[in-house]
């Protein structure tokens, strides 16, 4: 009986996992990529930060993007300029890194700001922030966020 009940959650969790997965990116012939909301109603994108895979979460209310100190040292990035980022948790230390190659999906910018210290995610999980943002037209319907370059 205990086999079975074991079983019966490895099958559940399974379909959970898979269920509540972020769907893919999908890249259009003009160039636009489409993100699907995910059932937790956020965008989720797969991307690098300086060649280190991560899941970015899209955030269009964050000045930048943000990764934590443990991606920092697995995407290697320098060092930067320490100062303190104004959040919605309140005040966070953290460190401004400049000249940062991030790409989510087929779409690269080679140039972008990067506010390191995040905390509460995943080490493989970053904000996705108007230093990249910016760069596109975003436009957000009910069930779909695009970005278009411009």
């Amino acid at each position: 009986m205990m086999l079975f009940w074991i079983v019966v959650m490895g099958v559940l969790y399974a379909l959970m996992t898979y269920a509540l997965k972020p769907k893919q990116a999908k890249v259009l012939a003009n160039g636009d990529l489409v993100l699907q909301r995910a059932r937790d109603g956020h965008f989720y994108a797969p991307g690098t930060v300086n060649g280190q895979e991560v899941v970015f979460l899209v955030d269009t209310g964050a000045s930048m993007v943000a990764v934590s100190d443990e991606l920092a040292q697995k995407a290697m990035l320098p060092p930067g300029t320490p100062m303190t980022f104004n959040t919605a948790n309140g005040a966070m230390p953290g460190r401004l890194v400049k000249g940062v190659r991030l790409a989510v999906g087929p779409i690269v910018v080679t140039n972008a700001k990067v506010g390191v210290g995040l905390r509460g995610m995943a080490a493989d999980q970053a904000l996705l922030g108007q230093s990249f943002l910016s760069k596109f037209d975003v436009l957000i319907n009910k069930e779909s966020l695009t970005l278009r370059p411009r």
